[in-house]
């Protein structure tokens, strides 16, 4: 699990760099826009590959953090032993979602490539975003299914990750 949450962090911080580098370009791209009329032609596409990007980035520590949305209304009052395996089933039900859209997200980046899709201003290459994102939905998914093979104390050691 260290691998994992290392690996977690990691990509983490590669999505805050990124963002701050988009964040950047579009800072140029908006002051030359306002003040001398030059522009960045498709920044705009930049920002929405690097958000999609950053995003499944992010996935990793969210699952490893446990901090996705959980909606306990009517587990609440349910006993911790319950509530355990619960959380389990998510667990494994949220990896093999990840393993699906991971593989889905494959087959697209590989016939972006074979057709050589490109954004429309830049012609920035379609595959290299599907290319990105698929890693982060595979160690989303290996992060919940160890989780959802956890017994409860081992998962509140491996929601430590700082």
């Amino acid at each position: 699990m260290k691998l994992l949450s290392l690996a977690a962090r990691m990509l983490a911080i590669l999505a805050g760099l990124l963002l701050t580098l988009i964040t950047l370009v579009t800072c140029v791209s908006l002051l030359g826009r306002n003040t001398t009329g030059w522009t960045l032609n498709g920044d705009f596409e930049l920002t929405g590959v690097a958000a999609g990007a950053a995003i499944a980035m992010f996935l990793p520590l969210c699952q490893l953090r446990r901090a996705n949305i959980a909606v306990d209304f009517f587990t609440a009052r349910a006993s911790t032993q319950t509530q355990a395996a619960l959380d389990r089933l998510g667990a494994a039900l949220l990896g093999g979602v990840m393993l699906l859209l991971a593989w889905r997200t494959a087959i697209g980046g590989l016939s972006a490539w074979r057709s050589r899709s490109g954004t429309m201003m830049l012609g920035f290459p379609e595959w290299i975003v599907y290319a990105a994102i698929v890693p982060p939905l595979l160690l989303t998914a290996g992060i919940a299914l160890a989780q959802a093979t956890q017994r409860r104390s081992d998962q509140d050691n491996m929601t430590d990750v700082s």
